[in-house]
């Protein structure tokens, strides 16, 4: 399939770069990279997503670029979309793209069917970034330090820090080829993760007084509710990160952030250690995502809404 996408990159002109909605920064990255690669080869390219960009992952090298709405699609021949397990998950604009002449996938999530015209999809993968990482090296082209910190940041914080199951001797030696060619582990690491706003930090700890135990305490869960938000300031992509905290309890083996989207709407983010699938429980909201890392929107009172995902959690442990 590489070969596949290194003839399309060849043969065409023009091409639409797009990831799923509140794109973080293995989507971010993904794109950045690729997006320099197209434009290095003398190619006309464009990154669309319909959120915006993140305050922690504004500084990589191209972000600025990035648009936030989508005029004339149709001036392109591709259109690429990237971490991204099924089109839906690209916003509004998707019955727009999904008429677009020639879409290509590449993609790493455990929920992704398969259903596309062109898709790379390696669900053992540890990142997108590490899946553009090989195409470029398929392409032969240069691995420039724009694209060497894009993909080493995709990688890196898609892993968690090179700390998750998914990373494997190829992720390591990838994250050094990167190193090698311009990439810099403690700027990019400083910027992602040392330079929250305040607000941040208040939100997080009007969360953490919501922190509650179920299952014997194997089960985690933190409520960051519109009310948070509004009296912190803070924005609801601020919570990036929050999941992961209550997984270090000892004990603890699924853990749960809910989002209040707006009253009796919430989305969950669900993280999981060992071979605990959280991507079934979130499948079964119409979610999806990876093994030990997953995310679904439900409707309902939060009282009920926690006891469905309780008990669909119980199902798996």
């Amino acid at each position: 399939m590489l070969d596949r996408i290194s003839e399309i990159i060849h043969r065409y002109r023009s091409f639409l770069i797009t990831a799923h909605v509140r794109p973080d920064g293995d989507a971010l990255g993904s794109e950045l990279a690729l997006y320099h690669v197209l434009r290095n080869l003398g190619k006309e390219a464009l990154i669309f997503n319909q959120d915006k960009t993140p305050e922690n992952y504004e500084f990589l090298p191209g972000s600025g670029d990035i648009v936030n709405e989508l005029s004339d699609p149709g001036k392109y021949e591709v259109v690429f979309v990237l971490d991204c397990s099924d089109l839906e998950r690209i916003g509004e604009p998707a019955a727009i793209i999904g008429e677009m002449p020639l879409i290509v996938n590449i993609d790493h999530h455990i929920s992704n069917v398969g259903v596309w015209e062109v898709a790379y999809i390696d669900r053992d993968a540890s990142s997108t970034g590490e899946m553009i990482y090989r195409l470029i090296r398929r392409l032969g082209v240069r691995i420039t330090p724009e694209i060497a910190n894009n993909l080493f940041g995709a990688i890196m914080t898609d892993t968690g820090g090179f700390r998750y199951g998914s990373t494997q001797s190829e992720t390591l030696h990838t994250a050094g080829h990167l190193v090698e060619n311009g990439a810099n582990p403690q700027w990019l690491s400083e910027n992602i993760y040392e330079n929250n706003p305040l607000s941040k930090t208040l939100l997080l700890c009007k969360a953490l007084e919501a922190l509650s135990l179920e299952l014997d305490g194997r089960v985690a869960s933190m409520v960051v509710s519109i009310e948070s938000l509004v009296a912190t300031g803070a924005k609801s992509e601020y919570i990036e990160g929050f999941v992961d905290l209550p997984r270090t309890i000892k004990g603890v083996v699924v853990s749960i952030v809910y989002l209040e989207l707006e009253k009796g709407h919430y989305k969950l983010s669900l993280r999981s250690k060992g071979r605990v699938n959280v991507e079934q429980v979130a499948r079964r909201f119409g979610g999806g995502g990876h093994l030990n890392a997953a995310a679904c929107k439900i409707r309902g009172e939060l009282g009920d809404v926690k006891r469905q995902v309780v008990e669909a959690i119980r199902a798996v442990l």
